[in-house]
């Protein structure tokens, strides 16, 4: 055994990881399935059971054939998946080979060899990367941030003979079509079904699982600590406080960075944010409300508001909503500001924001006002069939949500950080 062996250190899996791990195999009751769906809590311990079981699985069945792994996008498929079994599989005996301009993973052991494609099903035009593939299999890992004609062109492609489908999630929106057409008609479809709940994951050491209970709150709490499918209800950031949140800036910071929601009707918001000890702090902010102040600023007009927010500070770049093209360009022939095409994804940049209040990484200074009242007035639609926020004192929350999906959190679901050069 090597000394990296040797320092790993294994738990007992629980019963229902166990299920996981084991449920294909010919002397298992459930052998007979077409399909396994994981659902529930996050860190319960369902993604590492289901990809070791998918690939031992693929060896026991199959020789010399085509398998996907699919993920939201490549990267988060590497670092949630790919990264973590590897590993394992070595230390088994599998022999794995990645080839990462074709992301494909070419995997051997006794003798038989099978190919493990790789896929992100980011939206609705990733259908057509995997049109034209016969697969004996598909994981498909965090299936609910994937379009459905993605999910559906995957299975349709698994042809061959004694194929089947392994699904992978966090709940979301009650009315989700994963939850709507596979978890409730789980029988119907021949697929086995298994919830995880934080106590499956028999590694968490309890510390752990008090520290995930204090980062969630409202829906995001019952969804990512409960594995409840629930819809998103009344204030979207019910753990914002004045007390913790609201507070004096310190007098120097690290860097600087504006973030900009513009409109021309609707209220334009931009926040100044510095850096300081590893917070960010909002230290003051250009709201103006056109319908308010009865008349309309140009573009001209926004600029100027936005260099007197920035005065001489070394601003690093202006995040702003990629669909402000008159207003980027604006910013980009002033030649004084770097601009940044903001992570524009709704729901996941309100979770990014959830999580940063929760551990404090965000704060606000007194001068603040509109942000402020937003916070008090922010809130999900009622009665709608997904998750959505009422399109009503917004403008201060998106651009925080740009400022944070962007730059605060800037590694998730992405390879890298860029900005457009100043033109001379």
């Amino acid at each position: 055994m090597s000394e990296k062996s040797k320092k790993r250190k294994f738990t007992a899996f629980s019963e229902k990881q166990m299920k996981a791990l084991c449920w294909w195999m010919p002397e298992s009751p459930l052998r007979n399935y077409d399909a396994i769906i994981c659902d529930g809590a996050v860190r319960s311990g369902k993604t590492l059971c289901m990809s070791v079981s998918f690939v031992a699985w693929a060896f026991s069945a199959f020789s010399d054939c085509s398998f996907a792994m699919c993920g939201k996008t490549i990267a988060s498929l590497r670092r949630n998946v790919v990264t973590v079994i590897l590993p394992l599989l070595r230390e088994l005996g599998f022999d794995c080979c990645e080839k990462y301009s074709q992301n494909l993973i070419e995997i051997s052991c006794g003798g038989a060899k099978n190919r493990f494609y790789l896929f992100g099903g980011k939206d609705e035009g990733s259908a057509a990367l995997i049109q034209g593939m016969t697969l004996a299999g598909v994981l498909l890992d965090e299936v609910t941030l994937m379009p459905r004609s993605f999910v559906e062109q995957a299975l349709a492609r698994c042809s061959v003979d004694g194929s089947k489908f392994w699904f992978n999630c966090n709940p979301e929106h009650p009315m989700h079509w994963f939850h709507e057409e596979w978890i409730k008609n789980h029988g119907e479809k021949n697929c086995l079904y298994l919830h995880f709940t934080m106590k499956d994951n028999p590694s968490l050491a309890p510390s752990i699982i008090r520290r995930y209970e204090r980062m969630y709150s409202g829906a995001f709490y019952e969804r990512f600590v409960l594995g409840r499918w629930v819809a998103a209800q009344g204030c979207v950031y019910p753990m914002f406080s004045a007390q913790k949140h609201i507070v004096t800036p310190p007098e120097r910071f690290d860097r600087y960075y504006i973030s900009c929601d513009y409109g021309t009707v609707n209220p334009s918001s931009f926040g100044l944010w510095g850096e300081n000890g590893g917070k960010w702090y909002r230290i003051r902010e250009y709201y103006f409300d056109s319908r308010a102040e009865g008349r309309q600023k140009t573009d001209s007009e926004h600029y100027d508001a936005l260099c007197e927010l920035a005065g001489d500070l070394p601003i690093e770049a202006v995040i702003i909503d990629p669909s402000a093209a008159s207003f980027s360009e604006c910013i980009r022939r002033g030649g004084r500001f770097r601009v940044t095409a903001a992570k524009n994804d709704v729901i996941d940049g309100i979770r990014r924001v959830s999580d940063c209040l929760k551990e404090g990484k965000i704060l606000f200074s007194p001068d603040c006002k509109a942000t402020v009242r937003e916070f008090g007035l922010y809130r999900w639609e009622e009665n709608s069939a997904k998750d959505s926020v009422i399109k009503e004192n917004d403008h201060a929350m998106d651009d925080i949500r740009y400022f944070v999906s962007t730059v605060v959190c800037r590694s998730d679901d992405s390879e890298f950080f860029a900005v457009a050069a100043k033109r001379g």
